[in-house]
């Protein structure tokens, strides 16, 4: 059976990069949170991941969904999820040596959208 007839559904190429191409995931503990909310995703969204790879400063992934949920929907919830919990655990981690220039970064990106209240990831 070739791959066209086991895929029900549409297939995408999704990028996600992170504000001023800043190198975040270098560190475990950061790209520990993007692991852990796609597999959220997959389990309790429909996430379909057909391949993904996680850059330092950027992730693509081919993907789709299964279910009733679009996929726009659930990388819509998985940004918004991520970007807010790598943020809470940056405002923590005081050992992060380059913490407080990527906080400025990120504050800075917010300013410039009237949708941000304080940090754009």
């Amino acid at each position: 059976m070739d791959i066209k007839n086991r895929i029900e559904g549409e297939v995408y190429f999704v990028t996600n990069t992170v504000v001023d191409w800043v190198d975040i995931f270098t560190r475990p503990i950061y790209r520990h949170i993007i692991i852990e909310s796609l597999e959220y995703c997959q389990k309790e969204k429909g996430l379909i991941i057909y391949a993904w790879v996680l850059m330092t400063n950027h992730m693509h992934m081919i993907a789709g969904t299964s279910g009733e949920n679009k996929i726009s929907d659930i990388l819509r919830d998985f940004k918004k999820f991520t970007s807010k919990k790598i943020l809470q655990t940056l405002l923590v981690e005081s050992g992060e040596s380059s913490r407080e220039w990527m906080l400025n970064r990120f504050e800075y990106a917010g300013k410039n959208d009237k949708k941000i209240t304080n940090y754009k990831f």
